[in-house]
């Protein structure tokens, strides 16, 4: 019997509202952007358009020449810290407000100033000339004068322009010619949607059988193109030709365009550009991605807020302290201005400084080679992930995929038993099918022929339906044309959208049917004889994420026989073929196995039946509204009844060190999350082998729901188990969403480890963002292909890896590594001390001002509650720059334990995880440390001096730079020779400017042992007891790192 437990609906508001994008400003349609519309693109005449469209210009900036400097300023001003001290300085015209010279607020407020400008100015250049450098680009545009050379930036809707190899296509085009003898050419498109593999493109075929370029001025022809829209993979519209007899009129998609950022991989091509400008898919698929403020940076703000309140608290105190005689709201202005330092300006520009050189020290690791910081901001954040999100193909695996099965109902070969393959096929193209032999009994030969032929079949099948094309390149001996020719062996390399496809067509090499040709209309295989087989290529309907099936309808040439064949998932394909009852079983077998399985199954048609299917099909592609819906409904008629040849089972191998890596993870608290759009099984498998599930461990699958009920009971099912891993897929997982978010977040995040399959990339990112808001701590997503990335710039740190699926991932990432393990190091070492190493610096800036801020309090406590500087000019710019900077920052370099140790014990992230390093108890004790120095150094000084205020200012400023000087190095846990030279570079400095310093410190006076001794007896009390307790607490409580190093 079910427990009762009652679960709570969630009501909730969409999150996103989908806008739809006009342009760049309200303004946009005067600037040529306005609505976005459908077209008509007349071939060569750009004088003839509709509309006006935008320029081909790239403009990655955030600002221009005359935007720059207010800009920067509104966007440094618009926090509440850096207006207070703009207010401040400001304050310093007014007479009466006046404390000293007015170079001591406005010389740091500009130091800030100028170091933020110029970051901004440098990153601005370096847009500017990336911009230009892709704008000035040349291109030839076919014109009636001839070839002419043109601009990127110079670029119309309707131009002719011709690309060479390798060349970037500069704005989105109808393809219309191509140099290339198959009468197609590839495309390398990464760089548009993270994809390595090369795409096929076709040119319209009308304009391909035209004589020469040049004639595509002379006929009279239109493009109609869909309005724009962010949609890469898909596209609409037809190409005309009036004055041909009778008008020729060809149906347009993806298969003949060339979108702008790809590059041209083989032949020329000569195309009419249809989108320009902010109308380019790939600019409307570039998303600002959310500006990611850390964790730190938050607490550190939320730190200064509470000093901003002491700071009115303690001028308050002071001025009713003195009864609130006079114009007491002039005196509060002028104690907020006298304790102003209480507020560090300097915190800000020490973190981002120290930001930099942990970014530095990251990318100059020699362990995590190819580490690339994209989001310098955020370092610290590494120190402190409870969840991470990681991709499964091409993260936990290679994406290298290797055939390790061929299943065929009865019978399965592993890659021990290929050569019985190989025999088979090999016999299939030897023995004559008549003149057996005599001896050979009719039943066995029955048989042997069934399962030889079902062999020959499945393995031609296989080497038929894909998408690859063989590609010959040179290799030192011979040259590409006769390696073409000849069907070179060592020159052919295999180019397809998808490794899986490339691994199927290399098996069918490796037992005997070779694919050696491929252009637009044919194929040819090699047998193992040597012979050459034709087919002609009639249709091919390709892979998409919806239909997850391709299909191709050839001719086999010799024979003249029609046959379709399809492969696909199982979840699809067990619709289509004809009915079985082993497909569903090894399906799951194989799955479990790990391997990723495909169903290949072929129905033969007649000349009639094709002929009907084609010219349902060319019509359903003529037409402009549903265009998609159509085409699938006449393909669907095809596939019915299908005949079952065999499975397929491709391994995706995991990647080095995967399994270390993730134990390194668990160990130091992290929580690994698996979400991927592979199917339950092989996900599951991967988790298991991967030990991302142990094997001791529970695994609860959430079965399949599609109702509130259901999903009621299932998730009641779930809460009585216990420490188990989590296995759910993406439909569910919506279901749960849906109705029951909070419930479903609250299990799973007691879970050791979840794996969520049949992802979508929108569900990755809304799970990392319902973590993040449940809750509370950071995730770090981890992926490598262009589905990633959206998980990616939603979770707190993204880190792409870059493979086989391209750099898409990886340039949007804030991190970038090479390969999975390589994570361990950037968290455990790298984040680990970055985080630590911030939390020092920011507290020993906060500690330096508190410091000088008390010793003012106690002075003007003493005299008469009078707002009157104790130290002014130099003195007070001098003291947080040039005296104890270098000191203070080089707490960068500290590190509690070597990095072999940090790797070594992961339990020691764990600590971190708290948050303990920067809390409320933290900044308590170095409030109080300050306190307690800046007291005795002032309190000493009035004691010990004897005549003259002057005195005073000596012995109090010179005890308060040694202070500083050897709380640093108390503070210090490993020396760095930098620190040394720093600590000794800053006394240097200090002792030689005395000689300029004579108007606020009396140089005779210092010389004297009386000034020695005094400072040296304020200087020890204000550091030894400090030193005693920090030498107490490492002997009796020692911290976990100390127990290592020691």
């Amino acid at each position: 019997m079910t427990d009762n437990i009652p679960l709570q609906p969630v009501r909730r508001a969409n999150r996103h509202n989908s806008k739809h994008r006009n342009g760049c400003c309200p303004w946009s349609r005067c600037c040529g952007g306005g609505d976005f519309r459908p077209r008509t693109v007349w071939l060569g005449h750009p004088e003839k358009r509709e509309q006006r469209y935008p320029k081909n210009v790239i403009n990655n900036q955030k600002y221009n020449f005359f935007t720059f400097l207010p800009g920067v300023l509104f966007n440094q001003f618009k926090y509440f810290f850096n207006l207070y001290f703009l207010l401040l300085a400001c304050s310093q015209f007014v007479e009466e407000l006046r404390l000293g010279a007015l170079y001591t607020y406005w010389v740091p407020l500009g130091l800030v100033l100028f170091i933020t400008i110029t970051r901004e100015a440098i990153e601005e250049i370096r847009c500017y000339l990336r911009d230009k450098e892709v704008n000035s680009q040349i291109y030839s545009k076919l014109s009636t004068r001839g070839t002419v050379k043109v601009k990127s930036s110079g670029i119309q809707v309707g131009d002719l322009i011709i690309v060479e190899k390798n060349q970037r296509v500069p704005a989105d085009m109808i393809f219309l010619r191509t140099s290339e003898r198959n009468g197609s050419c590839f495309l390398r498109t990464d760089q548009l949607d993270g994809e390595t593999d090369w795409k096929l493109r076709l040119p319209v075929a009308c304009t391909q059988r035209l004589p020469t370029a040049g004639d595509l001025l002379q006929i009279r022809s239109f493009v109609y193109a869909e309005e724009p829209n962010i949609d890469i993979h898909n596209f609409i519209g037809t190409f005309t030709r009036e004055d041909g007899d009778p008008p020729v009129n060809e149906s347009l998609s993806i298969e003949n365009t060339l979108w702008a950022s790809t590059v041209v991989a083989s032949g020329t091509v000569v195309g009419v550009v249809i989108y320009t400008g902010k109308e380019l898919r790939s600019v409307m698929n570039t998303s600002n991605p959310r500006h990611k403020v850390g964790l730190f940076d938050l607490e550190v703000n939320c730190l200064t807020k509470i000093l901003f309140g002491a700071l009115v608290v303690v001028s308050l105190v002071m001025v009713a302290l003195q009864h609130f005689a006079g114009r007491w709201y002039l005196q509060i202005f002028r104690f907020l201005l006298l304790f102003s330092h209480i507020v560090p300006i300097s915190l800000r520009v020490n973190l981002d400084m120290g930001k930099m050189v942990f970014s530095w020290m990251i990318k100059k690791d020699s362990k995590i080679p190819g580490t690339v910081v994209r989001a310098s901001t955020i370092p610290e954040q590494l120190g402190r992930i409870s969840y991470l999100l990681t991709d499964k193909t091409g993260t936990l695996t290679q994406n290298e995929m290797v055939f390790r099965r061929l299943h065929l109902g009865t019978v399965a070969y592993g890659m021990d038993s290929m050569d019985e393959v190989q025999s088979h096929v090999f016999s299939a193209y030897t023995q004559p099918t008549h003149d057996l032999p005599a001896s050979r009994a009719p039943a066995a030969t029955k048989v042997r022929k069934t399962i030889s032929s079902r062999v020959h079949e499945a393995v031609k099948a296989i080497a038929l339906v894909h998408n690859v094309t063989p590609v010959y390149e040179a290799n030192g001996v011979t040259d590409q044309a006769e390696a073409e020719q000849h069907y070179e062996d060592t020159c052919r390399v295999y180019q397809a959208s998808s490794p899986d496809e490339v691994s199927l067509v290399q098996w069918t090499e490796s037992v005997g049917l070779t694919l050696v040709g491929r252009d637009q209309s044919s194929m040819q295989l090699r047998t193992p004889t040597g012979q050459i087989m034709n087919f002609t290529i009639l249709q091919i309907f390709p892979f998409t994420y919806e239909s997850k099936r391709m299909g191709i309808i050839v001719r086999d040439e010799s024979a003249g026989e029609i046959t379709f064949y399809m492969k696909g998932a199982d979840m699809v394909m067990a619709g289509i073929v004809q009915y079985n009852d082993w497909l569903e079983e090894e399906c799951g077998n194989m799955a479990r196995e790990g391997l990723r399985v495909l169903v290949v199954s072929k129905k033969s048609l007649t000349e009639e039946q094709y002929q009907d299917f084609e010219a349902r099909y060319v019509q359903a592609k003529l037409s402009v509204h549903d265009r998609s819906l159509k085409v699938a409904t006449v393909i669907e008629s095809l596939e019915m009844e299908m005949e079952l040849l065999c499975l397929t089972g491709v391994e995706d191998q995991l990647q080095t060190d995967v399994r270390p890596t993730l134990e390194i993870l668990r160990n130091a608290g992290i929580k690994v999350w698996m979400l991927t759009g592979d199917k339950l099984e092989t996900a599951t498998c991967t988790a298991k082998n991967a030990h991302l599930i142990t094997r001791t461990q529970d695994i609860h699958i959430f079965r399949p729901v599609t109702t509130r009920g259901e999903a009621h009971l299932e998730l009641n099912a779930f809460r009585r188990k216990h420490d188990c891993a989590l296995v759910i897929s993406g439909d569910s997982l919506e279901v749960c969403l849906k109705y029951y978010e909070y419930e479903f977040m609250e299990l799973a995040c007691q879970c050791p480890a979840v794996v969520c399959c049949r992802c979508t990339p929108t569900q990755k990112a809304q799970i990392v963002r319902l973590l993040q808001e449940r809750t509370g701590k950071l995730t770090c997503a981890v992926g490598d292909g262009g589905n990633d990335v959206s998980m990616i710039q939603e979770a707190d740190c993204g880190v792409g890896v870059e493979g086989k699926e391209g750099k898409q991932a990886s340039l949007a990432a804030d991190f970038s590594v090479t390969q999975f393990k390589h994570l361990g190091r950037l968290l455990m070492v790298h984040g680990r001390n970055s985080y630590k190493r911030s939390a020092a610096l920011s507290q020993f800036v906060i500690h330096r001002s508190l410091c000088i801020s008390t010793m003012q309090a106690v002075f003007s406590s003493v005299f008469y509650f009078a707002s009157v500087p104790l130290y002014q000019g130099f003195l007070i710019i001098g003291y947080s720059t040039v005296y104890t900077m270098f000191p203070v920052f080089s707490l960068v370099l500290d590190k509690d334990v070597k990095s072999e140790v940090a790797m070594l014990y992961p339990e020691l992230y764990k600590d971190l995880l708290k948050g303990r390093p920067l809390s409320f108890k933290t900044f308590l004790i170095w409030v109080l440390i300050s306190i307690y120095q800046g007291s005795i150094i002032m309190y000493g000084a009035l004691l010990l001096f004897e005549s003259e205020f002057v005195h005073i200012v000596a012995i109090s400023f010179t005890a308060l730079i040694l202070t500083e000087l050897l709380m640093v190095a108390l503070t210090v846990q490993t020396w760095h020779w930098f620190m040394i030279v720093a600590e000794l570079l800053s006394l240097a400095c200090y002792i030689a400017s005395l000689v300029f310093l004579h108007e606020f410190i009396d140089i005779y006076f210092i010389t004297t042992v009386s000034f020695l001794w005094k400072v040296t007896a304020i200087t020890l009390v204000s550091c030894l007891p400090l030193y005693i307790l920090k030498y107490l607490r490492r002997r009796f409580s020692p911290p976990n790192y100390s127990k290592l190093t020691s």
